[in-house]
């Protein structure tokens, strides 16, 4: 291509200059090597920018490469370090030396100072390269950190705080996800999304492409209607009451299969909108039934579905298809059915990636894929030459009318093959296609190794052997990916690797995958593809007339290129439907994406901002306009405000008592009545928080606010999932599906806003108690009439017990988030749901009470001194920066100590004052402080090294004032 051509030489020439200055690099000691570092960083910081140091810094980098890892990086190899550099995609060949190319943009861009993510398909990966091109990073001065999945948060915040970080792509995502999650800034693990490196690109940025990240919990339980769609789904006849398209592999009922299922569910109209969630559970019961297959979409271990990955043939622990899909395989293949999870966060790897500043990649294959990598990442594709002549031979595929009469044949050319003493690689599409390829190799009499999804533990074992002469290695398609087969000496001379493709994959770039396994770095080599019309790719899109035409080829075959045109075009058919998929995947993610950026964008604001007065004030006339839009009503043709129901519902609830009367209200539009009613609210809101020192209160309503953000932002992208899983039905009315969900959906993100502002004012007024307001001690249930309960420890543990809830882990948030999980469980259950919603009425006047109870100590703790401060603290076992899980964990083993009613209310009340000053403590200045109900400064304490605290002196009134404030 002739826009590659010239950036293959623009990039050249740089690569020529960076090659220029090895031999003065080369004089350079160690100490000098690592100065250069500083010296970029400075000339950054000076106004240059990257691009102006890129030269000298490659050459930095490939001269310590050479004196730590004994590699020179090639020509070759710096041109796609600077494609990398520049935001692209380097397409280079396997065994071009990929990892070494991605050390040059890492270093180079780390001295930014914003950090770098070189992005991997698996641990394995992570850690290989971490620690292999760690030490040219060490040597330079940069920092390296690496990633995983059980990394603790402050291991992963240290991972990520580092010059470069080695991560997973899955990892990456579900951190940023957690992130978004947080109550505290400080417990967030990620820094702004710089820029990523991401190896094997094609397969994280258009296979994973189909599959959101999507973090669950909130149990559905639905078992009894998956086992119901599963049944009714094995009753259908395939050819009569269903029909199956293949090369969409979507299954469709027919008129019968509709009449079947009105009469099994004993239902008058399987679309009405009532058996919405019923006909969802058939089309994925349908779905899982005809169109996956097992050993091929997944596998069964230990009673568990496991999903294998379609483009490596490696199995995916801990992955799990969404949306209920996941369930109806578990009916349809007997194993335990797991409660379906509702959705508390998620996001595609297309969205996600597009928030990096700067994205690039590098894979052995991609340039197919063009098209798809620039329209969703704007990155091109750049081909880059390969260091040495590439002398493989692909010879033509080979035909046949039969699977059987196709691996006949192919035995016989492994005999051939074997006597040359050449190595084979033989390439497979599935579990199932390889243990079928494994039954004809074990009745010729041949050995061989084999690699899949079951197992893939010994694939680095089996790998090392598979350049020797004579082995045969049997392999699905993960031996195509981060395997490096190397050739024996005998080998390379009896003519190298033959690799021997047993069926065409659905993209033309798992086929060049596969193929380059032989020919690395100019050795000798060969491929060919092994085809017949019993093949999937086959049935999906030759006619029926063409396959029956080859069945009369019997054992023989045909070599056409003619034919291997068709097949191509086959594979690009299919390569389309696709794209076409993952395009209408990010179709609709853009219009939820949009939503999370601004949900997100307003949880990192609530959680930087010191005050959130201004966010109560906008809810609060958000809470007011809706109220007025409730109490208006259509007079004449006029919306006329009913300001006698309007103050009957803000009366004692948004507003004191008496404070407004319908005079007040004469002669103001719908703006200015809901103002005024705005205004009324906040001075409520001041009284009743008045006495309440300036920490508690920002601190409960931050978490009000960010508790009823997530409630809210969780259920509606459940709805939103909802809405999608049916609006494809909006086309038989002649509607645009993707219009209609754009309208719906912002419909409901708007109310979801309104429901998000009232609900926070409405708990965070209840939260707090005016002094004029009488505190009952007791928690009243009211039912026929009222009941005064005296509630002991041992019905809250009782509660507690049935709720599945940890005494350590007691809290407002857990306790509501498993009330609402609870509700759902229940709904049905109306008996026990009365009951459900008792237990939480307890709970939450007891959470009211400690509530209470923390304000109350937070004012006793500025009344004592330092030394009954450390008493305290001694009693409990606690040094330096203590945190609230510490305190817990002390309090849980003194509480276990004590038989005495007493002492165990001492302990709590000792609890509740340490609890208050941990949300005090300052972690970067090791201290704490106490302030009066106006917010000043009372008293400033510091922890010491050895454990001991003591009292700051605090005369310099000024100078405490200025320091910052943690809550």
């Amino acid at each position: 291509m002739a826009r590659d051509k010239s950036i293959i030489n623009r990039h050249g020439k740089t690569a020529d200059r960076i090659i220029s200055l090895e031999s003065e690099y080369a004089l350079l000691d160690d100490s000098q090597l690592l100065n250069k570092t500083q010296e970029f960083k400075d000339r950054l910081s000076n106004g240059e920018t990257l691009n102006d140091i890129l030269v000298e810094a490659f050459a930095v980098v490939r001269e310590a490469a050479f004196r730590v890892l004994k590699m020179k990086a090639y020509r070759v190899q710096l041109v796609g370090a600077i494609i990398l550099h520049e935001g692209d995609i380097a397409e280079m060949r396997t065994g071009e030396g990929k990892t070494l190319t991605g050390l040059f943009p890492a270093y180079l861009n780390a001295l930014s100072g914003l950090g770098v993510h070189v992005v991997t398909v698996n641990e394995y990966l992570s850690g290989r390269d971490s620690e292999i091109n760690g030490q040219v990073y060490n040597m330079l001065g940069l920092t390296v950190g690496l990633n995983g999945r059980d990394l603790t948060k402050d291991q992963k915040r240290n991972a990520y705080a580092q010059d470069i970080t080695y991560t997973t792509n899955s990892e990456l995502g579900f951190d940023y996800l957690r992130d978004n999650m947080v109550y505290r800034l400080d417990q967030k693990v990620q820094r702004k999304l710089n820029f990523a490196i991401i190896d094997e690109a094609d397969s994280i940025l258009i296979d994973e492409a189909r599959t959101p990240l999507i973090i669950s919990g909130g149990s559905q339980n639905r078992i009894n209607m998956y086992k119901a769609a599963d049944s009714f789904s094995k009753t259908l006849d395939e050819h009569s009451d269903i029909e199956i398209d293949l090369e969409s592999k979507q299954v469709y009922l027919t008129d019968f299969g509709i009449q079947k299922a009105h009469k099994y569910f004993s239902i008058e109209n399987l679309f009405d909108y009532r058996n919405t969630e019923l006909f969802h559970l058939i089309m994925n019961a349908l779905k899982a039934l005809f169109t996956f297959k097992l050993e091929v979409e997944y596998t069964v271990q230990d009673n568990e579905i496991i999903l294998i990955d379609q483009f490596t043939g490696r199995t995916m622990p801990g992955r799990a298809y969404s949306d209920g899909l996941q369930q109806a395989l578990q009916a349809k293949e007997g194993v335990e059915i797991e409660e379906e999870t509702s959705t508390l966060a998620t996001i595609t790897y297309q969205n996600f990636y597009r928030l990096y500043n700067k994205l690039s990649g590098m894979t052995g294959t991609a340039k197919t894929e063009e098209e798809e990598f620039l329209k969703i990442y704007n990155t091109r594709v750049i081909v880059c030459p390969t260091n040495k002549p590439i002398i493989r031979k692909d010879e033509p595929d080979l035909t046949f009318g039969t699977i059987n009469a196709k691996l006949k044949h192919l035995i016989r050319d492994l005999e051939e093959i074997k006597q040359a003493g050449r190595p084979v690689l033989i390439g497979t599409t599935s579990v199932e296609s390889s243990e079928q390829v494994a039954r004809y190799l074990e009745k010729a009499g041949m050995k061989f190794e084999m690699i899949n999804a079951k197992n893939h533990h010994r694939e680095a074992e089996i790998v090392e052997k598979a350049g020797q002469v004579g082995s045969i290695t049997l392999a699905t398609n993960m031996a195509g990916r981060g395997t490096d087969i190397k050739l024996s000496d005998e080998a390379k001379s009896n003519g190298g690797l033959f690799v021997m493709g047993i069926e065409r994959n659905e993209a033309r770039r798992i086929d060049n995958q596969l193929r380059g396994r032989a020919g690395r770095q100019g050795d000798p080599g060969s491929s060919r593809f092994y085809i017949s019309m019993e093949d999937e790719l086959m049935v999906r899109f030759s006619s029926p007339k063409l396959r029956q035409m080859f069945l009369k080829l019997g054992d023989d075959h045909i070599k056409s290129k003619m034919f291997t045109r068709a097949i191509t075009n086959a594979q690009k058919k299919l390569e389309g439907l696709n794209f076409d998929q993952r395009k209408n995947v990010l179709d609709y993610d853009n219009i939820l994406s949009q939503q999370r950026e601004a949900i997100y964008a307003q949880r990192d604001s609530i959680l930087e901002q010191e005050t959130l007065k201004g966010v109560i004030s906008r809810f609060q006339y958000t809470t007011a306009y809706e109220i007025v839009e409730r109490n208006s009503e259509l007079v004449r043709g006029e919306r006329t405000i009913n300001i006698e129901s309007l103050l009957k519902e803000v009366s004692g609830k948004y507003i004191s008592q008496g404070s407004l009367t319908q005079n007040d209200f004469i002669g103001m539009e719908k703006q200015q009545v809901a103002k005024l009613v705005s205004d009324k609210m906040m001075e409520l809101y001041i009284a009743k928080t008045n006495s309440v020192p300036v920490e508690v209160i920002s601190e409960m309503e931050r978490r009000t606010i960010l508790q009823k953000l997530d409630d809210y932002w969780q259920k509606h992208i459940n709805l939103n999932q909802k809405l999608r899983s049916g609006i494809y039905l909006q086309q038989y009315a002649q509607n645009n599906p993707l219009h209609e969900y754009v309208e719906q959906s912002a419909k409901l993100f708007n109310r979801m806003k309104i429901m998000i502002a009232e609900d926070s004012i409405v708990q965070l007024l209840n939260s707090f108690v005016s002094e004029s307001t009488e505190q009952r001690e007791e928690i009243q249930f009211v039912n026929d009439e009222p009941k005064t309960l005296n509630i002991t420890d041992k019905d809250i543990d009782l509660i507690l017990k049935e709720w599945k809830i940890k005494k350590t882990d007691f809290a407002r948030t857990v306790v509501e988030n498993r009330f609402e999980q609870l509700k759902v469980e229940l709904k049905e259950n109306k008996e026990e749901l009365q009951k459900v919603e008792f237990q939480f009425a307890i709970l939450d006047g007891l959470m009211k009470k400690l509530d209470n109870m923390f304000i109350e100590q937070t004012k006793k703790a500025s009344e004592l001194s330092v030394e009954q401060i450390q008493k305290i603290v001694d009693k409990f076992g606690l040094k330096e920066l203590f945190t609230p899980e510490e305190i817990r964990e002390s309090f849980e083993k003194l509480m276990g100590q004590t038989s005495e009613e007493e002492e165990k209310t001492n302990l709590l009340i000792e609890t509740q004052i340490l609890m208050a000053i941990a949300a005090q403590f300052e972690s970067q200045k090791k201290e704490f402080k106490i302030s009066d109900e106006k917010g000043n400064i009372k008293k400033v304490f510091k922890t010491n090294p050895d454990g001991s605290i003591s009292e700051e002196d605090i005369e310099d009134t000024e100078q405490v004032q200025t320091k910052t404030k943690i809550g």
